[in-house]
C-alpha cells in the first residue's frame, strides 16, 4: 500500500501522484490528511483501491470504471459524477448530486445526503447503479432518474426530522426507488407512483443492503423489519409532449 500526505497538497499534484503510481503498479492507496481536494480518482480506468482520510472534494471518482474508494469520514459534492462501474462507500455524510447521471456501480453513504441525490442516473443492459443512503436525504431525490435503483433507508432519522425533501422524482422516467417507511404523497412529484415491495423487490433489497449492511457493521434482518414504499415512475417519456409534433 502506498501512502500518501495529502494535506496542504494542490489537487493537481495529489491526482497526479496517484496516477503515477498507479501507472506502475500500485493497486493500493492511503490518502491522508485530505481536506477537499477535487477529482480524486476521476478518469481511472481499472481497479485500485483508495482509503481516503479526511474529506475529498467534489467530482470524487468522476468518470472512473471500476475504482473501489472507502472515505473515512464525509463527501463533498457529486461523489461518483458519470462513474461507470466501482464502488464508493462514504463512512459518513455527502453532498449534493451524489451520482450525477452515475451508469454503473455501487455508491453507499452512511449518514445522510444532500440535494439531488440521483439525478439523471442511468442503465443501460446488465449496468445497473446502486446508491444506498443511511440516513435522510434532500430535495429533488431521483431528479430525472432514467434508470438504476436508490434506496432511503433513514436509520439516523429522528422522530421529528423528515426522511426526505420535497419534489422526490421530479421527471423521473426510468429506474426505482425503494424508501423505509412511508411517505407524504406532497413530497412526491407528480410523475412518481408508489406501491407496496413485492417478494421480488424484497429479494433484491436484501441482497442490495447484506453487502451494504456487512460494510457498515448494520444487522441485515433490523433493516429489512420495516416496509419499505416502492417509487417509480407514471411513463418513460413525462415531457414528450412538449417536443412532439
Amino acid at each position: 500500500m502506498k501512502t500518501i500526505e495529502a494535506r496542504g497538497m494542490h489537487y493537481r499534484e495529489l491526482n497526479n501522484l496517484i496516477r503515477k503510481y498507479y501507472q506502475n503498479g500500485i493497486k493500493k492507496f492511503l490518502l491522508k490528511g485530505v481536506n477537499g481536494q477535487r477529482y480524486i480518482g476521476s478518469g481511472i480506468k481499472g481497479s485500485p483501491h483508495l482509503t481516503i482520510e479526511g474529506t475529498p472534494g467534489n467530482d470524487l471518482a468522476a468518470f472512473s470504471s471500476g475504482i473501489s474508494i472507502a472515505i473515512k469520514g464525509n463527501a463533498q459534492d457529486a461523489v461518483g459524477n458519470t462513474m461507470n462501474d466501482g464502488k464508493i462507500v462514504i463512512h459518513g455524510h455527502a453532498g449534493d448530486a451524489v451520482g450525477h447521471s452515475m451508469r454503473g456501480g455501487r455508491i453507499y453513504i452512511k449518514s445522510y445526503a444532500g440535494y439531488r441525490v440521483g439525478i439523471h442516473m442511468k442503465e443501460y443492459q446488465d449496468q445497473i447503479p446502486v446508491i444506498i443512503i443511511g440516513g435522510k436525504a434532500g430535495d429533488f431525490l431521483g431528479e430525472y432518474m432514467a434508470g438504476g435503483v436508490i434506496i432511503l433507508l433513514g436509520l439516523d432519522v429522528e422522530k421529528d426530522e423528515e426522511l426526505l425533501g420535497s419534489y422526490c422524482g421530479t421527471g423521473m422516467h426510468g429506474g426505482v426507488m425503494y424508501i423505509r417507511g412511508n411517505i407524504p404523497s406532497y413530497k412526491l412529484a407528480k410523475e412518481v407512483k408508489t406501491a407496496s415491495t413485492t417478494e421480488e423487490d424484497l429479494d433484491f433489497l436484501k441482497d442490495c443492503l447484506s453487502d451494504y449492511c456487512s460494510i457498515m457493521n448494520l444487522d441485515l434482518n433490523k433493516v429489512m423489519a420495516k416496509p419499505f414504499t416502492k417509487l417509480y415512475p407514471y411513463n418513460k417519456r413525462p415531457y414528450g409532449k412538449l417536443y412532439a409534433y
